[in-house]
């Protein structure tokens, strides 16, 4: 008897220490050896991607995800971020299986980023498309003449304040903004072009800007699956080999006090103050601004 309960503590010890080695090796494994995919959210205004690029690594490395998922709800935004993000989602596909999950809405820069991925899965009203490049500048010259405010620009060459909130775009301005604005569109047609395998005419026949609902989406080829979460789940779950059930894999939070919430809100709004003076361009459908997006019928 007392030798059998010597093998049975022995044998107790070593699957509690393997269960504590695989949980090193892999922080996402746990006792029931359950297949696990990992999922990123991307919400709102797109403004910069080191918190989504770095999931999107920390995931592809983690033998315990089998594939990831992310959950899209943004309207687009800056467009080195949104390029940042594609290229990441590229690394990982050759490793790891990718699908894209539309919420409300995945347009503009929000529609880039999904375009990289394996397949993407919108529910039939979801709003996308809107593939194209906005630039905008805020004119203030008739406010600062009422307030009685002179800028003195002293710069080292004619283009050199181009976009400046106290006057006009001069022609010779505008035709150099054009040109580059063309040739970020060029990227944006040929990154969907890539990732979707789609031909170059029939992108640039659709990239002027107009959205789309999901259902139109899905017959114009930007869209494999109409459907909900749980449907991207099951898709994703079929693509990276899945049987059975999975578990779903957040990232974790990290914990704000009100004073560090307070602050990261008031520098975002002063970041995106300063930018809208001094004009910005942005893969970003115009119809929604900010953080919350919302839509009803």
């Amino acid at each position: 008897m007392t030798v059998l309960v010597i093998i049975l503590v022995i044998a107790l010890v070593l699957g509690s220490a393997m269960v504590i080695a695989l949980n090193m090796l892999s922080p996402t494994a746990d006792l029931f050896f359950t297949e696990k995919i990992g999922v990123i959210s991307v919400e709102g205004t797109i403004s910069a991607s080191q918190t989504v690029t770095s999931q999107l690594v920390k995931y592809r490395k983690d033998k315990g995800i089998k594939a990831i998922i992310l959950k899209i709800n943004s309207p687009g935004g800056s467009i080195a971020p949104s390029q940042e993000i594609y290229r990441e989602i590229q690394k990982t596909i050759p490793v790891k299986k990718v699908v894209a999950a539309m919420g409300t809405v995945a347009a503009s820069g929000g529609y880039y980023i999904a375009a990289a991925a394996n397949k993407i899965v919108a529910n039939p009203g979801t709003i996308t498309g809107s593939i194209g490049v906005i630039m905008e500048f805020v004119r203030v010259e008739e406010l600062l003449n009422k307030i009685g405010v002179d800028l003195e620009i002293i710069k080292s060459g004619e283009f050199k304040d181009i976009g400046s909130p106290d006057r006009k775009l001069t022609k010779r301005e505008r035709e150099i903004l054009d040109v580059m604005i063309m040739d970020i569109q060029k990227q944006f047609v040929e990154a969907i072009v890539r990732g979707r395998s789609l031909s170059l005419e029939k992108v640039r026949a659709i990239a002027d800007g107009r959205i789309f609902s999901g259902a139109q989406a899905k017959e114009l080829g930007l869209v494999d699956f109409l459907g909900n979460f749980q449907d991207a789940v099951e898709i994703t779950k079929e693509l990276a080999g899945i049987k059975g059930d999975v578990t779903l894999v957040y990232p974790k939070k990290s914990k704000l006090d009100l004073l560090d919430f307070l602050l990261e809100i008031s520098t975002e709004f002063a970041a995106r103050l300063i930018q809208n003076l001094r004009g910005r361009i942005e893969y970003r459908w115009n119809g929604v601004s900010g953080l919350n997006v919302r839509e009803s019928y």
